[in-house]
C-alpha cells in the first residue's frame, strides 16, 4: 500500500469521500497503513473540498477524529505556487488544493504516500518525491 521508507499516508480528496462512505477497500488500506506504523493524514482544505451537501456530517466528523489533521501554512502557500509552475503551467482553481495538499505532503519526512483519484496530476506536482496510489 504504501512505500515503507515513509510513515506519512496523505488522503485526497476521492480517498476521504471513500472512507468517509465505508468504502471496504479505503478502510482496508487505511487500517493497513496503520498498523504498519504511518500517519494516515488529511488537509484541512482536503475536509472543505469532500464535504458537499449530501454528506452525513456525523459520519465525517467521526473519521476526521480517526485521521491527523494538517493546517495549511504560509510556507505551503510558496510551495504550491512553485509546485504548479514546475508542472508545466497548471493553475487556477482546479489544481489550486491539489497544489496546497501536495505542499502539505512535502512538508512530511521521508517519502510520503498519497492514495489519489488523480495520479496524473500528482506526478506532475511532485514528480517521485511522492509514492502515488490511485483509488
Amino acid at each position: 500500500m504504501h512505500d515503507p521508507r515513509t510513515n506519512a499516508i496523505v488522503l485526497d480528496c476521492q480517498a476521504l469521500s471513500l472512507l468517509a462512505t465505508d468504502d471496504r477497500a479505503m478502510l482496508a488500506r487505511v487500517e493497513a497503513a496503520r498498523r504498519s506504523g504511518a500517519r494516515v493524514l488529511v488537509s484541512v482544505l482536503t475536509i472543505i473540498e469532500a464535504t458537499g451537501p449530501k454528506t452525513d456530517l456525523a459520519r465525517m466528523r467521526w473519521v476526521r477524529s480517526r485521521l491527523a489533521i494538517v493546517p495549511v501554512v504560509e510556507q505551503d502557500a510558496d510551495t504550491a505556487v512553485q509546485l504548479l509552475r514546475g508542472a508545466g503551467g497548471l493553475h487556477g482553481h482546479r489544481y489550486a488544493i491539489d497544489a496546497a495538499v501536495a505542499a502539505m505532503a512535502l512538508r512530511q519526512p521521508g517519502r510520503p504516500t498519497v492514495v489519489t483519484s488523480d495520479p496524473g496530476d500528482w506526478a506532475r506536482l511532485c514528480g517521485d518525491r511522492v509514492h502515488i496510489v490511485p483509488v
